[in-house]
Protein backbone atom coordinates (compact mmCIF):
# COMPACT_ATOMS: atom_id res chain seq x y z
CA UNK A 1 0.00 0.00 0.00
CA UNK A 2 1.41 3.52 -0.86
CA UNK A 3 0.04 6.33 1.09
CA UNK A 4 1.44 9.86 1.03
CA UNK A 5 0.78 12.42 3.86
CA UNK A 6 -2.23 15.05 3.76
CA UNK A 7 -0.72 18.08 1.71
CA UNK A 8 -2.17 21.34 2.01
CA UNK A 9 -5.15 21.72 0.04
CA UNK A 10 -5.83 23.98 -2.81
CA UNK A 11 -2.12 24.59 -3.04
CA UNK A 12 -0.74 25.57 -6.47
CA UNK A 13 1.24 23.04 -8.02
CA UNK A 14 3.47 22.24 -10.90
CA UNK A 15 1.90 20.82 -14.12
CA UNK A 16 1.64 17.23 -14.58
CA UNK A 17 0.96 15.73 -18.03
CA UNK A 18 -2.18 13.01 -17.78
CA UNK A 19 0.02 9.61 -17.57
CA UNK A 20 -3.26 7.55 -18.91
CA UNK A 21 -5.51 7.81 -21.25
CA UNK A 22 -8.13 10.14 -20.01
CA UNK A 23 -9.44 12.84 -21.18
CA UNK A 24 -8.20 16.50 -20.65
CA UNK A 25 -4.98 17.97 -22.47
CA UNK A 26 -4.96 20.71 -20.09
CA UNK A 27 -2.15 22.22 -18.26
CA UNK A 28 -3.96 21.98 -14.96
CA UNK A 29 -2.43 19.93 -12.21
CA UNK A 30 -3.36 16.06 -12.58
CA UNK A 31 -5.14 15.51 -8.96
CA UNK A 32 -6.78 12.25 -9.29
CA UNK A 33 -6.83 9.43 -11.93
CA UNK A 34 -8.01 6.30 -13.05
CA UNK A 35 -6.17 4.13 -15.13
CA UNK A 36 -7.83 0.65 -16.73
CA UNK A 37 -9.82 0.95 -13.82
CA UNK A 38 -12.15 -2.19 -13.28
CA UNK A 39 -14.85 -3.51 -10.95
CA UNK A 40 -16.55 -7.04 -11.10
CA UNK A 41 -19.20 -7.91 -8.16
CA UNK A 42 -18.94 -11.69 -7.85
CA UNK A 43 -22.80 -13.50 -8.19
CA UNK A 44 -23.80 -15.70 -5.43
CA UNK A 45 -23.97 -19.21 -6.53
CA UNK A 46 -26.82 -21.66 -6.81
CA UNK A 47 -27.51 -25.38 -5.68
CA UNK A 48 -27.00 -25.76 -9.51
CA UNK A 49 -23.65 -24.14 -9.78
CA UNK A 50 -22.33 -25.02 -5.99
CA UNK A 51 -20.43 -27.65 -7.35
CA UNK A 52 -18.95 -26.48 -10.65
CA UNK A 53 -16.37 -24.26 -11.31
CA UNK A 54 -18.01 -21.88 -13.22
CA UNK A 55 -17.59 -18.31 -11.73
CA UNK A 56 -19.83 -15.62 -12.46
CA UNK A 57 -19.48 -12.06 -11.76
CA UNK A 58 -21.37 -8.72 -12.62
CA UNK A 59 -19.04 -6.59 -14.64
CA UNK A 60 -19.96 -3.41 -13.54
CA UNK A 61 -17.00 -1.55 -14.68
CA UNK A 62 -14.15 -2.10 -17.02
CA UNK A 63 -11.36 -0.23 -18.31
CA UNK A 64 -11.84 2.94 -17.22
CA UNK A 65 -9.73 6.04 -17.68
CA UNK A 66 -10.41 9.12 -16.07
CA UNK A 67 -8.58 12.48 -15.29
CA UNK A 68 -9.57 15.04 -12.84
CA UNK A 69 -8.06 18.23 -12.69
CA UNK A 70 -7.36 21.29 -10.49
CA UNK A 71 -10.24 23.75 -11.02
CA UNK A 72 -11.93 21.80 -14.30
CA UNK A 73 -14.96 19.64 -13.94
CA UNK A 74 -15.61 16.18 -15.70
CA UNK A 75 -19.18 15.03 -16.23
CA UNK A 76 -19.50 11.37 -16.29
CA UNK A 77 -22.97 10.66 -18.52
CA UNK A 78 -24.89 7.61 -19.11
CA UNK A 79 -28.18 5.93 -18.84
CA UNK A 80 -29.05 4.34 -15.18
CA UNK A 81 -27.15 0.57 -14.51
CA UNK A 82 -23.96 2.13 -16.35
CA UNK A 83 -21.82 1.91 -13.83
CA UNK A 84 -21.23 5.78 -13.17
CA UNK A 85 -22.13 5.49 -9.38
CA UNK A 86 -19.67 2.74 -9.34
CA UNK A 87 -17.01 4.35 -10.66
CA UNK A 88 -17.39 7.30 -7.98
CA UNK A 89 -17.34 4.83 -4.97
CA UNK A 90 -14.22 2.91 -6.72
CA UNK A 91 -12.42 6.38 -6.53
CA UNK A 92 -13.46 7.11 -3.04
CA UNK A 93 -12.22 4.01 -1.94
CA UNK A 94 -15.36 2.48 -1.14
CA UNK A 95 -15.22 -0.45 -3.31
CA UNK A 96 -12.08 -2.39 -3.52
CA UNK A 97 -10.75 -2.48 -7.36
CA UNK A 98 -10.91 -5.72 -9.47
CA UNK A 99 -8.24 -4.28 -11.84
CA UNK A 100 -6.50 -0.70 -12.32
CA UNK A 101 -4.95 1.44 -10.91
CA UNK A 102 -6.00 5.13 -8.60
CA UNK A 103 -3.38 7.47 -8.43
CA UNK A 104 -3.47 10.42 -6.27
CA UNK A 105 -0.85 13.40 -7.45
CA UNK A 106 0.48 10.22 -9.23
CA UNK A 107 1.23 7.91 -6.14
CA UNK A 108 -0.74 5.03 -6.67
CA UNK A 109 -3.21 5.05 -3.47
CA UNK A 110 -5.09 1.89 -2.11
CA UNK A 111 -6.85 2.17 1.29
CA UNK A 112 -8.95 -0.42 3.14
CA UNK A 113 -9.80 1.65 5.96
CA UNK A 114 -8.41 2.99 9.34
CA UNK A 115 -6.32 6.18 9.39
CA UNK A 116 -5.25 5.40 5.46
CA UNK A 117 -8.76 6.14 4.65
CA UNK A 118 -9.36 8.99 6.68
CA UNK A 119 -6.37 10.90 5.21
CA UNK A 120 -7.67 9.70 1.34
CA UNK A 121 -11.39 11.07 2.34
CA UNK A 122 -9.33 14.35 3.48
CA UNK A 123 -7.68 14.76 0.28
CA UNK A 124 -11.04 13.12 -1.87
CA UNK A 125 -14.40 13.45 -0.94
CA UNK A 126 -17.92 12.39 -2.02
CA UNK A 127 -21.07 14.05 -2.71
CA UNK A 128 -24.26 11.44 -2.77
CA UNK A 129 -27.50 11.60 -4.55
CA UNK A 130 -29.92 12.04 -1.50
CA UNK A 131 -29.11 14.04 0.60
CA UNK A 132 -32.02 13.34 3.01
CA UNK A 133 -30.16 9.73 3.07
CA UNK A 134 -26.76 10.87 3.50
CA UNK A 135 -27.96 12.85 6.37
CA UNK A 136 -28.49 11.06 9.96
CA UNK A 137 -31.89 12.54 10.63
CA UNK A 138 -31.22 12.53 14.42
CA UNK A 139 -28.89 14.84 14.46
CA UNK A 140 -28.49 18.59 13.57
CA UNK A 141 -26.99 20.50 10.95
CA UNK A 142 -24.12 21.36 13.72
CA UNK A 143 -23.54 17.67 15.03
CA UNK A 144 -22.55 16.87 10.76
CA UNK A 145 -20.42 19.77 10.28
CA UNK A 146 -18.62 19.66 13.46
CA UNK A 147 -18.29 16.03 12.98
CA UNK A 148 -16.66 16.62 9.54
CA UNK A 149 -14.50 19.36 11.07
CA UNK A 150 -13.27 17.23 13.99
CA UNK A 151 -12.17 14.22 11.94
CA UNK A 152 -10.11 15.80 9.86
CA UNK A 153 -8.65 18.10 12.04
CA UNK A 154 -9.87 21.59 10.90
CA UNK A 155 -11.78 22.59 13.87
CA UNK A 156 -9.08 24.64 15.74
CA UNK A 157 -8.24 24.41 18.95
CA UNK A 158 -11.12 26.64 20.86
CA UNK A 159 -14.99 26.93 20.89
CA UNK A 160 -14.81 29.66 18.86
CA UNK A 161 -12.51 28.82 16.35
CA UNK A 162 -15.45 25.93 16.15
CA UNK A 163 -18.33 28.08 15.67
CA UNK A 164 -16.34 30.16 13.05
CA UNK A 165 -15.64 27.21 10.95
CA UNK A 166 -19.06 26.36 10.92
CA UNK A 167 -20.57 29.91 10.12
CA UNK A 168 -17.55 29.95 7.39
CA UNK A 169 -18.75 26.12 6.10
CA UNK A 170 -22.63 27.47 6.06
CA UNK A 171 -21.47 30.82 4.08
CA UNK A 172 -19.80 29.38 1.54
CA UNK A 173 -22.97 27.28 0.59
CA UNK A 174 -24.70 30.20 0.52
CA UNK A 175 -26.96 28.99 3.72
CA UNK A 176 -27.12 32.56 5.58
CA UNK A 177 -27.44 33.56 8.06
CA UNK A 178 -25.76 30.37 9.70
CA UNK A 179 -27.26 30.26 13.21
CA UNK A 180 -30.80 30.23 10.93
CA UNK A 181 -29.47 26.60 10.14
CA UNK A 182 -27.18 25.35 11.95
CA UNK A 183 -29.30 24.03 15.24
CA UNK A 184 -32.23 22.71 12.68
CA UNK A 185 -32.39 19.09 12.09
CA UNK A 186 -32.30 17.86 8.28
CA UNK A 187 -36.11 17.16 7.96
CA UNK A 188 -36.74 21.20 8.88
CA UNK A 189 -34.54 22.00 5.41
CA UNK A 190 -35.63 21.38 2.00
CA UNK A 191 -34.19 19.06 -0.58
CA UNK A 192 -32.08 21.93 -2.22
CA UNK A 193 -31.06 23.32 1.36
CA UNK A 194 -30.14 19.57 2.64
CA UNK A 195 -27.99 18.90 -0.41
CA UNK A 196 -25.89 22.67 0.38
CA UNK A 197 -25.18 21.38 3.84
CA UNK A 198 -23.94 18.16 2.31
CA UNK A 199 -21.35 20.13 0.34
CA UNK A 200 -20.65 22.08 3.27
CA UNK A 201 -19.91 18.94 5.24
CA UNK A 202 -17.56 17.67 2.47
CA UNK A 203 -15.77 20.81 2.06
CA UNK A 204 -15.00 20.38 6.31
CA UNK A 205 -12.31 18.07 5.43
CA UNK A 206 -11.02 20.95 2.79
CA UNK A 207 -10.42 18.33 -0.03
CA UNK A 208 -8.88 18.10 -3.50
CA UNK A 209 -11.02 16.63 -5.32
CA UNK A 210 -15.00 15.88 -5.03
CA UNK A 211 -16.96 13.30 -6.30
CA UNK A 212 -20.40 14.34 -7.39
CA UNK A 213 -22.69 11.31 -7.88
CA UNK A 214 -25.60 12.98 -9.10
CA UNK A 215 -25.90 16.04 -6.96
CA UNK A 216 -29.01 17.67 -8.12
CA UNK A 217 -31.17 14.67 -9.75
CA UNK A 218 -33.29 13.91 -6.58
CA UNK A 219 -34.00 18.18 -6.57
CA UNK A 220 -36.58 20.12 -8.03
CA UNK A 221 -36.22 21.44 -11.68
CA UNK A 222 -35.98 24.88 -10.17
CA UNK A 223 -33.51 24.51 -7.57
CA UNK A 224 -30.67 22.17 -9.63
CA UNK A 225 -29.36 25.39 -11.64
CA UNK A 226 -28.46 27.13 -8.30
CA UNK A 227 -26.86 24.21 -6.70
CA UNK A 228 -24.80 23.55 -10.04
CA UNK A 229 -23.89 27.33 -9.63
CA UNK A 230 -22.73 26.83 -6.23
CA UNK A 231 -20.57 23.76 -6.95
CA UNK A 232 -19.41 25.98 -10.23
CA UNK A 233 -18.21 28.76 -7.46
CA UNK A 234 -16.85 26.32 -5.16
CA UNK A 235 -14.65 24.56 -8.16
CA UNK A 236 -13.25 28.17 -9.24
CA UNK A 237 -12.34 29.84 -5.78
CA UNK A 238 -11.02 26.81 -3.97
CA UNK A 239 -8.93 25.17 -7.35
CA UNK A 240 -10.82 21.74 -6.83
CA UNK A 241 -11.03 18.86 -9.26
CA UNK A 242 -14.40 17.71 -9.14
CA UNK A 243 -16.40 14.79 -10.82
CA UNK A 244 -19.77 15.36 -11.78
CA UNK A 245 -22.28 12.09 -12.92
CA UNK A 246 -25.23 12.71 -14.27
CA UNK A 247 -27.59 11.04 -16.57
CA UNK A 248 -28.39 14.55 -18.11
CA UNK A 249 -25.89 14.93 -20.71
CA UNK A 250 -27.79 19.11 -20.91
CA UNK A 251 -26.60 19.83 -17.67
CA UNK A 252 -23.24 18.42 -18.34
CA UNK A 253 -22.63 20.87 -21.12
CA UNK A 254 -23.34 23.93 -18.86
CA UNK A 255 -21.83 22.88 -16.02
CA UNK A 256 -18.84 20.66 -17.24
CA UNK A 257 -15.79 21.35 -18.88
CA UNK A 258 -15.16 17.65 -19.92
CA UNK A 259 -17.52 14.76 -20.95
CA UNK A 260 -17.07 10.99 -20.64
CA UNK A 261 -20.24 8.69 -21.62
CA UNK A 262 -20.51 5.93 -20.60
CA UNK A 263 -22.59 2.33 -21.50
CA UNK A 264 -22.93 -0.66 -19.73
CA UNK A 265 -19.81 -0.41 -17.72
CA UNK A 266 -17.44 0.81 -20.87
CA UNK A 267 -16.33 4.61 -21.76
CA UNK A 268 -17.54 4.96 -25.35
CA UNK A 269 -16.79 8.45 -25.80
CA UNK A 270 -14.96 11.44 -24.37
CA UNK A 271 -13.99 14.78 -25.07
CA UNK A 272 -14.34 18.64 -24.45
CA UNK A 273 -17.92 18.92 -23.07
CA UNK A 274 -19.04 21.09 -26.12
CA UNK A 275 -17.66 19.11 -28.88
CA UNK A 276 -19.57 15.94 -27.16
CA UNK A 277 -22.74 17.72 -26.70
CA UNK A 278 -23.23 19.07 -30.04
CA UNK A 279 -21.43 16.99 -32.50
CA UNK A 280 -21.73 13.76 -30.99
CA UNK A 281 -19.54 10.66 -32.19
CA UNK A 282 -20.69 7.43 -31.04
CA UNK A 283 -24.44 6.20 -31.99
CA UNK A 284 -24.89 5.92 -28.17
CA UNK A 285 -24.64 9.77 -27.20
CA UNK A 286 -26.26 10.73 -30.29
CA UNK A 287 -29.11 8.62 -29.23
CA UNK A 288 -28.85 9.92 -25.25
CA UNK A 289 -28.80 13.47 -26.84
CA UNK A 290 -32.08 12.64 -28.86
CA UNK A 291 -33.66 11.19 -25.67
CA UNK A 292 -34.66 14.67 -24.43
CA UNK A 293 -38.03 15.78 -25.09
CA UNK A 294 -37.91 18.25 -27.72
CA UNK A 295 -41.21 19.97 -28.32
CA UNK A 296 -40.24 20.70 -32.17
CA UNK A 297 -39.69 17.26 -32.48
CA UNK A 298 -42.82 15.78 -30.99
CA UNK A 299 -44.62 18.81 -33.03
CA UNK A 300 -43.70 17.01 -36.18
CA UNK A 301 -44.14 14.23 -38.19
CA UNK A 302 -42.90 11.58 -36.58
CA UNK A 303 -41.13 8.40 -38.11
CA UNK A 304 -41.89 5.16 -36.65
CA UNK A 305 -38.76 3.69 -37.78
CA UNK A 306 -36.88 6.89 -36.58
CA UNK A 307 -38.65 6.28 -32.94
CA UNK A 308 -37.17 2.74 -33.02
CA UNK A 309 -33.78 3.76 -33.25
CA UNK A 310 -31.76 2.51 -29.88
CA UNK A 311 -35.05 1.03 -28.28
CA UNK A 312 -34.65 -2.25 -25.93
CA UNK A 313 -32.63 -2.94 -22.60
CA UNK A 314 -29.15 -2.64 -21.63
CA UNK A 315 -27.64 -5.72 -21.82
CA UNK A 316 -26.67 -8.14 -18.99
CA UNK A 317 -23.67 -7.11 -17.45
CA UNK A 318 -23.79 -10.62 -16.06
CA UNK A 319 -22.69 -11.98 -19.48
CA UNK A 320 -22.09 -8.33 -21.51
CA UNK A 321 -22.60 -9.49 -25.47
CA UNK A 322 -19.06 -10.07 -27.17
CA UNK A 323 -17.49 -6.99 -29.23
CA UNK A 324 -19.16 -3.66 -28.71
CA UNK A 325 -21.63 -3.51 -25.64
CA UNK A 326 -24.00 -0.94 -27.24
CA UNK A 327 -24.21 -3.44 -31.01
CA UNK A 328 -27.56 -5.65 -30.04
CA UNK A 329 -28.94 -1.58 -30.02
CA UNK A 330 -26.80 0.17 -32.39
CA UNK A 331 -29.11 1.48 -35.56
CA UNK A 332 -25.22 1.35 -37.06
CA UNK A 333 -23.91 -1.85 -36.24
CA UNK A 334 -21.89 -3.88 -38.17
CA UNK A 335 -20.45 -7.62 -38.53
CA UNK A 336 -17.17 -6.37 -36.74
CA UNK A 337 -18.86 -4.68 -34.09
CA UNK A 338 -20.23 -8.62 -32.55
CA UNK A 339 -16.84 -9.73 -32.50
CA UNK A 340 -14.63 -7.39 -32.02
CA UNK A 341 -14.27 -4.69 -28.94
CA UNK A 342 -13.97 -1.50 -30.17
CA UNK A 343 -10.91 0.75 -29.01
CA UNK A 344 -10.69 4.33 -28.75
CA UNK A 345 -10.30 5.98 -32.05
CA UNK A 346 -9.64 9.94 -32.45
CA UNK A 347 -12.61 11.75 -34.65
CA UNK A 348 -10.73 14.24 -35.49
CA UNK A 349 -12.92 17.47 -35.42
CA UNK A 350 -11.12 18.35 -32.21
CA UNK A 351 -8.15 17.90 -29.96
CA UNK A 352 -8.75 14.86 -27.50
CA UNK A 353 -12.16 14.07 -28.96
CA UNK A 354 -12.79 10.31 -29.46
CA UNK A 355 -15.02 7.51 -29.78
CA UNK A 356 -14.87 3.71 -29.47
CA UNK A 357 -16.51 2.58 -32.01
CA UNK A 358 -15.85 0.81 -35.46
CA UNK A 359 -17.10 4.00 -37.47
CA UNK A 360 -14.30 5.62 -37.64
CA UNK A 361 -11.58 2.95 -38.13
CA UNK A 362 -9.60 4.05 -40.92
CA UNK A 363 -11.21 1.09 -43.19
CA UNK A 364 -14.53 1.51 -42.60
CA UNK A 365 -13.63 5.28 -43.25
CA UNK A 366 -12.52 4.72 -46.62
CA UNK A 367 -14.97 1.77 -47.67
CA UNK A 368 -17.23 4.92 -47.00
CA UNK A 369 -15.94 7.42 -49.61
CA UNK A 370 -17.27 7.45 -52.59
CA UNK A 371 -16.10 5.29 -55.43
CA UNK A 372 -14.41 2.96 -52.60
CA UNK A 373 -15.24 -0.74 -52.48
CA UNK A 374 -16.13 -2.20 -49.38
Amino acid sequence: MTQDAKAPSNRPGPSVPSGGPGIGNGTAEVVLEAIGLTKHFPVRRGLRQLFSKERTAVHAVDDVHITLRRGRVVALVGESGSGKSTVARLLAQLYPRTAGDIQLHGKTITVKGGSAFRAYAARVQMIFQDPFASLNPVHTIRYHLTRALKIHHNAGKTDEDLENALRELLTRVSLTPPERYLDKFPHELSGGQRQRVAIARALGADPEALLADEPVSMLDVSIRLGVLNLLRDLKERLNLAILYITHDIASARYFADDTLVMYAGRMVEGGDSETVTQTPAHPYTRLLIDSAPDPDRLAADADPLEEDRGNGEPPSLIRPPSGCRFHPRCPMAMPRCETDLPIRLEIGDKPGHWAACWLYDEATVAAQQPGVAA
